[in-house]
This record gives structure tokens, C-alpha cells and sequence, in this order.
């Protein structure tokens, strides 16, 4: 695949403590000449399912050859592994927690491509820090293996190979009936917008024209293209950048005047009298 000229970087370390200075450090010192670009570090602490939304949601923006860095890490120090994944033209470097589920599940990646995936356990302690803390990897594991493989180490290298890599996906949405469709909101960003798990294509499977879209107490008869249309303060559906149906309320905060969380239902129905009698 030749040598990556881009690390991306994913973690839930927030910018006021020295720890994304540190691991940008390390691989500074293994190779300087790596282009680093930062993805996130606000992933709430602890978060692993928002972790891989946002990495699901971005990798496949990146040139191929990009090695991906995600320290989601509530297991650090323990027994969990820490695995490589290359596949579909990136490399993915993460704990084996989840991080990369949707990436090996949904992603363009694996069986979905017809891709083999290679994954393995990342043991070889010759490629890490000489000193590894047991509560800090991103600095003395994960950057000093990135920086490695950033200047041509085969993954293989790493540690013996496996075929389990932990995964999860959300769940699909669900066709009750013909016409209506169950999902969820999966991810709320920073502006309030909640992310469901209906995808653009399922909308095909509704036959997609005139539609009511339920949350809480709330109804929204049509999808609008931006998040400006309609009046200020009404509440919008529309399909966002990552192709997932949105919740939206035009220059305000859907999250705080609806008060959802992740996971509340929505429930889309198709408009048509010979669907829906009730």
C-alpha cells in the first residue's frame, strides 16, 4: 500500500490536558515528516459508541494509506488487546472494545467490499515507548506503533494475527408495517441535531414521498433540504451530511427543547391512505 502520509487522530482526551500534545510528540519523533490531522478529541469520556459514529462518519474522507489512531480507552492497563485493522486502503489502530464496529461492520471495508481484512494483536513491545504507563497508551502504545507503520511497517509485524475483532452495529430501523418505519436517534452533535439510524437508502423501503415524522410529543410533516427552512424555531427533518435522517429545529437546539437522548424512538410514516387506516 505504499507509506501512509496522513495519521488521523480520535480520542476522548479534550485539548486542555497535555495528552494530545504528548502523542502528537512521539510521533513527531519516530517520523517527522507524517502529516497529522486531528478528527476529534471531545468524544465525551468513556463513550465508545459515539467514538465510532464519528470515526465511521469520517474516515472514508481521508486518502487511502491514512493510519487511523482511536484511544476510546475506559480499559486501559487491563487485559482488553489493542488491535490493527487494515482493509479497504486504511489502516485502524484502536482497543478492541468496539471502536472500530461500525467501520469493520458498515464501512467500506471487509466483506462488504469483498476486502480481505487483516486484523492482529498489537504485542510487540519493540515498537512501543521503552517505558509504557499503565493508564497512558495514546502516548507510549498507540502513537509510537502509528508513527511505525507510518514509515512502512507491515501490520503483520505487530503481533499474531486474529479473526474476531470486536464489533457491534446500531441496530437497523424498524419496518413495522408497511409504510411506517421505528428507529432511533444515535447520535446528537453539537448543535443540538439528532441523528437517527435511518439512512437515505432505507427510504426507498418507504417508498419515500409525503411523510410524518414522530418524536415525543412533536410531528413534522415533510423533509426539508436545509436546516434553514421553515420559520425560526420550527422543528426540521432532513437528511445531513452522513446520510442519516436529522432532527433539526431551525437557528435553535433540537436536543434541549425536545429533551431527547440517544436511543428515544422515532417513528416515520409514509403518508398514504391505503398504508395507514389508523
Amino acid at each position: 500500500m505504499g507509506r501512509a502520509k496522513v495519521i488521523a487522530l480520535l480520542t476522548d482526551f479534550g485539548l486542555a490536558d497535555p495528552y494530545v500534545g504528548a502523542m502528537k510528540a512521539v510521533i513527531a519523533g519516530i517520523n517527522p515528516k507524517v502529516q497529522i490531522i486531528d478528527i476529534s478529541h471531545h468524544v465525551p469520556p468513556q463513550d465508545i459508541q459515539e467514538g465510532a459514529f464519528i470515526l465511521y462518519s469520517s474516515y472514508k474522507y481521508f486518502p487511502k494509506g491514512t493510519i487511523f489512531v482511536a484511544v476510546v480507552d475506559p480499559g486501559v492497563g487491563t487485559r482488553r488487546r489493542i488491535v490493527c485493522v487494515r482493509t479497504g486502503g486504511y489502516t485502524f489502530l484502536a482497543p478492541d472494545n468496539g471502536l472500530l464496529g461500525l467501520v469493520i461492520t458498515k464501512g467500506e471495508v471487509g466483506a462488504r467490499c469483498n476486502v480481505p481484512l487483516l486484523a492482529v494483536e498489537v504485542t510487540n513491545a519493540r515498537y512501543f515507548l521503552p517505558e509504557v504507563s499503565s493508564t497512558f497508551h495514546g502516548r507510549d502504545v498507540f502513537a509510537p506503533v502509528a508513527a511505525h507503520l507510518s514509515r512502512g511497517l507491515n501490520p503483520a509485524r505487530l503481533g499474531r494475527r486474529i479473526d474476531d475483532p470486536h464489533t457491534f452495529s446500531f441496530p437497523d430501523p424498524l419496518v413495522v408495517k408497511k409504510g411506517v418505519m421505528a428507529g432511533e436517534i444515535i447520535h446528537i452533535d453539537r448543535f443540538g441535531n439528532l441523528i437517527t439510524n435511518v439512512e437515505h437508502v432505507w427510504a426507498e423501503v418507504l417508498d419515500w414521498g409525503p411523510v410524518s415524522i414522530s418524536v415525543k410529543d412533536k410531528e413534522i410533516s415533510r423533509i426539508s433540504r436545509t436546516y434553514q427552512e421553515g420559520q425560526v424555531g420550527e422543528l426540521l427533518a432532513l437528511f445531513g451530511s452522513s446520510g442519516y435522517l436529522e432532527l433539526s429545529i431551525n437557528m435553535g437546539n433540537a436536543r434541549e427543547v425536545l429533551g431527547c437522548v440517544r436511543g428515544d424512538k422515532v417513528i416515520v410514516r409514509y403518508k398514504d391512505r391505503a398504508y395507514n387506516n389508523d
